[in-house]
């Protein structure tokens, strides 16, 4: 054992064994947010949610706390607790982070990897995914030693299994990896895209073993992958790979596939009633709707979410490009039904949708909340919160979780805020 994974164990083990005093095994509320896109899987909080609008430094803040390390992951609520992933640059230490959500106190912080870091793009980080929570486990995928492992946790951060699920070392663009580990029913899905021979895998959540793998396209892309009940079935959607493919999650056989979008996308797909979503990215740009019973292409435009996440709600589709320009498009056809420009930069951070609201934040620490209709722009709230923004808002029992960072003389130091009412 090297002397800075020993000196990590000390340090983290404090944390670790003051975890270990009792265990949350309750099961899933509708409202809690559990995986990336929450608790529908798709960018829209639960029924009934009525958080914040309007928030500073000294307005609305319910507890905020500091993050240790960098990432970009988003926060994933599950009962009392809220779990970050995390990356220490300078030792190469991925792990994973709990909070008590109550209150913001770090709970416990382990370690589950050690050295092995590739050259990422500058905008990324070495703990971009988010942690998948069923109830009873944490999930999470990390990229190191150009291969993704996937590491099962207690909720009280006891590591219970950890799997080199396969090969990830792009070298046409190093730009690191971003998939967010999926569930469905009793089994994970993880995605890997790049020019070496791309996978999608289903891990079973009790043991780690592979149920089923899948050879996608040699090239490189980083979207999550996304299981929605179309047509009477449930299919995994995914873009990218300059395709938008369905496969049955049971089995991993393809359902269908349409060229559209392109290369390298980011975003994970978005439905509404029988009909897909998906946006990129590069080397173009290219935002498309399919039938999601046979993969019918049936509008296309040239707008570009490429990092982003889009919102499909009440037939229309909601959007933040990359240069910050907000759009509504009507779901059957395309039809433009307004554009707005959000001043202050551009965008990574994906749409949230709470109560009628969309909260989007650029990646200066600008949080926009402006009306999910398609009648015209309505700006609700312009709201300043830290100077950099790239993880998702997650909205739990009308409460938001933020992760910003701040940087002061040189230095950069991510939090976590609860947003709400005391």
């Amino acid at each position: 054992m090297s002397k800075i994974v020993r000196i990590l164990s000390r340090i983290l083990g404090c944390a670790f064994f003051a975890g270990l005093t009792f265990a949350v095994t309750t099961p899933l509320r509708a409202g809690d947010w559990a995986t990336w896109r929450g608790p529908n899987l798709n960018g829209i909080a639960a029924e009934g949610q009525t958080p914040p609008v309007a928030w500073s430094d000294n307005k609305a803040i319910v507890w905020k706390t500091p993050v240790p390390g960098r990432g970009h992951s988003s926060p994933i609520v599950f009962g009392d607790r809220i779990f970050l992933t995390t990356a220490d640059d300078s030792s190469q230490t991925q792990g994973v982070v709990a909070f008590d959500r109550f209150t913001g106190k770090q709970l416990w912080m382990v370690p589950v990897s050690q050295g092995g870091f590739p050259e990422t793009h500058k905008k990324n980080t070495h703990a971009t995914p988010s942690v998948a929570c069923d109830g009873e486990r944490l999930f999470v995928s990390f990229h190191h030693h150009g291969r993704i492992q996937v590491s099962a946790l207690s909720l009280d951060g006891k590591r219970l299994w950890q799997q080199n699920v396969g090969n990830y070392d792009p070298q046409q663009y190093k730009y690191g990896y971003a998939p967010s580990p999926m569930l469905y029913q009793s089994r994970v899905l993880v995605c890997a895209d790049y020019e070496g021979g791309g996978w999608i895998a289903a891990l079973d959540g009790k043991s780690g073993e592979t149920r089923w793998r899948v050879a996608r396209p040699r090239k490189l892309s980083f979207s999550s992958p996304v299981v929605a009940n179309i047509g009477g079935r449930d299919q995994l959607l995914i873009s990218g790979t300059e395709q938008v493919a369905s496969y049955d999650p049971n089995n991993g056989r393809q359902l269908w596939t349409t060229p559209a979008t392109t290369m390298a996308t980011c975003g994970t797909m978005v439905w509404d009633g029988d009909l897909v979503f998906a946006s990129g990215g590069y080397p173009k740009s290219e935002t498309v709707c399919l039938n999601g019973r046979s993969g019918q292409l049936l509008w296309r435009n040239d707008q570009k979410c490429y990092e982003q996440s889009m919102l499909a709600f009440e037939g229309h589709v909601y959007a933040v490009t990359d240069r910050g320009i907000a759009y509504c498009w009507r779901a059957y056809d395309g039809t433009e039904m307004w554009s707005a420009r959000l001043e202050g930069g551009a965008v990574s951070s994906s749409p949230t949708l709470a109560n009628g609201n969309i909260y989007s934040a650029n990646e200066r620490g600008t949080f926009y909340v402006f009306k999910a209709q398609p009648t015209r722009f309505e700006l609700v709230a312009r709201n300043q919160l830290g100077d950099e923004a790239f993880a998702t808002p997650s909205i739990c029992d009308g409460q938001i979780y933020m992760r910003t960072a701040f940087n002061i003389g040189g230095s950069r130091q991510e939090w976590l805020y609860c947003i709400g009412s005391h």
